[in-house]
């Protein structure tokens, strides 16, 4: 029995970690990586913002949302079974709330941004039409998944510090 709860207990922390790494990384395209791309000229911006977009998938980034995303639905689905326990509301609900708010949102809206932008010519006037829409849109989404996962991070923090963990 001790050997599933430390595995628990791992998973927990490991999720309570790449959700606070996660919620760090968009703070800081919400707070200041998208300003400071606004203040360019549009065609800067949209080469610049290509090319973040291009090297944002890498492996190391890809491990912590996604490996993230993964412990998170491995949580989701363990705590079903063991609903009774007093922590079980925080693991369900930081599980979920990370999957959808961060996971979903990514997906659901982010990265289409990201595809109309990509095939852009970032001088053309299209262009700079899309870069007004865009950096309004994919910001106010890029707050959601900052703040989803910023409080998935605390619930799992809250289970961590539950008594009677699961």
């Amino acid at each position: 029995m001790a050997t599933i709860n430390n595995f628990r207990f791992s998973l927990m922390l490991v999720a309570a970690l790449g959700c606070g790494l996660n919620a760090g990384v968009f703070f800081a395209f919400s707070t200041f990586v998208m300003s400071a791309l606004a203040r360019l000229q549009p065609p800067q911006g949209i080469a610049a913002m290509q090319s973040i977009n291009i090297t944002a998938i890498n492996p190391l980034f890809m491990l912590a949302l996604l490996g993230t995303a993964f412990v998170c639905l491995f949580l989701a689905i363990s705590v079903l079974f063991k609903w009774q326990q007093p922590s079980a509301f925080y693991l369900l609900a930081g599980s979920l709330l990370y999957l959808i708010g961060t996971i979903a949102v990514t997906i659901a809206f982010n990265v289409p941004l990201n595809d109309a932008l990509a095939i852009v010519k970032p001088d053309s006037p299209e262009g700079a039409t899309l870069w007004a829409r865009y950096l309004s849109n994919w910001t106010f989404w890029n707050h959601i998944r900052t703040i989803a996962a910023f409080i998935a991070a605390a619930l799992f923090t809250l289970t961590i510090a539950t008594p009677a963990k699961l």
